[in-house]
């Protein structure tokens, strides 16, 4: 039966491919020249990616069965849903940085050309740990659920590069100069190569998606441990993280309840895992439970913007 195929190693190539050609395709075809990616254009980008998404989710349905295909769509919405709070972080970071609109684009690209490669790793990892341990998904569950608890009720630090170890060991080893040299990464200072402004900033993002990945990894090991789903995933969630900046990032003040809606959802997610031996919570229902937690809270952000309460 079609629903019974097996994911082989043509498989995973044959995705991974295609990613690519599609990063590819966006770089050197749409983006080529540098420009300040508009609303519209972020809004157009973002249905792409998710339609996109979608139509993997229904060949999983079509050639693996209904079950598979509701994990990837729920997975997708998870890590979709954390990416938005690594999208307000980037925000301020280019804001850190006074970096010009038209140079945002190109550093989004690589640093989610970096996050792909990264997330796979940590992808193996934790698909490893999990086979040889499966009891660390209990201590994924309580990690979990700590971090939604300590985001809740933690405050906004905000964002300071200059305690980021990579970017002391980049500035110890390497010059850096003080100004932009278009969308380069590297440049000639005093006769030697130098980073320029624009590669600390994708260090910085980097590291920042190291760190979201750390949260949002584990979160999807509640939903399903086939490794293949895991990665797609995730995938799709950071491709569509670009355009979904665009699209955001001059709306922060706009979403001043997601923040809460994340919490309520690594909470969710670790207390899922916990009580995983005692209560079995339905693929369906995590996903309605999960979809409903960041609905209300886009809608109560909303709300609230339009109806500000008096003082």
């Amino acid at each position: 039966m079609l629903a019974e195929m097996t994911i082989g190693p043509w498989h995973w190539a044959g995705f991974v491919f295609c990613i690519l050609v599609f990063l590819a395709v966006d770089l050197g075809l749409f983006h080529r020249e540098a420009h300040q990616v508009p609303f519209k254009e972020g809004l157009f980008w973002s249905g792409v990616w998710f339609t996109v998404a979608m139509l993997f989710g229904f060949a999983l349905l079509k050639f693996r069965g209904r079950e598979d295909a509701a994990q990837f769509v729920t997975g997708y919405i998870i890590e979709l849903s954390l990416s938005m709070d690594n999208v307000f972080v980037i925000a301020l970071i280019f804001a850190y940085f006074r970096i010009p609109a038209q140079y945002q684009h190109r550093v989004l690209f690589w640093g989610i050309l970096g996050a792909l490669l990264m997330r796979g790793l940590l992808i193996g990892l934790g698909a490893a740990l999990v086979a040889r341990f499966h009891a660390i998904l209990y201590v994924f569950g309580a990690f979990l659920l700590v971090t939604g608890v300590r985001m809740m009720f933690g405050g906004d630090e905000g964002v300071h590069p200059e305690k980021n170890p990579m970017i002391r060991l980049a500035r110890k080893f390497f010059p850096v100069s003080a100004e932009f040299d278009g969308h380069k990464f590297q440049t000639l200072l005093n006769g030697r190569r130098a980073l320029t402004p624009l590669a600390l900033v994708l260090l910085t993002v980097e590291t920042t998606d190291l760190i979201f990945a750390l949260d949002s990894i584990p979160a999807i090991f509640a939903v399903t441990q086939d490794t293949f789903i895991v990665f797609t995933s995730n995938v799709f969630a950071i491709l569509g993280l670009r355009s979904l900046y665009f699209v955001l990032a001059g709306a922060i003040r706009y979403f001043r309840f997601l923040k809460v809606g994340l919490s309520l959802v690594l909470i969710f997610i670790g207390v899922k895992m916990l009580v995983v031996k005692w209560v079995s919570i339905s693929t369906t229902t995590s996903l309605g439970v999960v979809a409903g937690i960041i609905l209300i809270s886009i809608a109560t952000s909303a709300f609230i913007s339009k109806h500000p309460p008096r003082t």
